[in-house]
């Protein structure tokens, strides 16, 4: 790999398209980002985030290498938070808004609402294979691999205190 390469592989994950790039990773991060900081301690968590950032973003690479789009966002390494949440705190609560004719809101189990975004993930990034369009310029195996190594460094990082000592916040 390249030496720009492997800065990018960390430098990437603080950059972002524009405010709704922003927004809507501060947005995820925000949800279900608390909930596992506690789990695991404020240290432990911050080198879990970067380490899932740089693991979805070889999970890019690996995926896309000839990819001409640069990479930039925080979505891998949150995606990796929400794979860290969807195993910790299955049965929490999520608030979701349904917008239809006016917005509805209803509470919905963490594991289907993080479910389905990854399989929305899975299919999204199976029709970029290929090259079809790039996806979007959407790194969508960043947030696949985000995801699925959340999960595998979860266990590795060994939470400091059990899902039933922790005050679940409900967003």
């Amino acid at each position: 790999m390249q030496g720009e390469k492997m800065e990018g592989l960390l430098t990437s994950m603080f950059l972002h398209g524009g405010f709704f790039h922003l927004f809507g990773n501060l947005l995820y991060l925000f949800i279900f980002g608390d909930n596992i900081e506690n789990l695991l301690g404020s240290l432990r968590y911050l080198f879990f985030y970067v380490l899932c950032g740089a693991g979805a973003a070889l999970a890019h690479i690996l995926t896309q290498p000839d990819s001409a789009i640069p990479m930039v966002g925080a979505s891998g390494a949150i995606s990796g938070v929400l794979g860290a949440y969807a195993v910790s705190f299955p049965r929490a609560r999520v608030l979701v808004l349904l917008p239809i004719i006016f917005i509805a809101t209803f509470r919905v189990p963490a594991f289907l609402v993080l479910g389905q975004w990854f399989v929305l993930q899975i299919f999204a990034g199976l029709s970029t294979i290929g090259g079809a369009a790039e996806g979007g310029g959407v790194a969508w195996f960043a947030h696949i691999g985000g995801f699925i190594i959340g999960i595998i460094l979860l266990r590795l990082f060994k939470p400091q205190k059990r899902n039933s000592d922790i005050e679940v916040f409900y967003r």
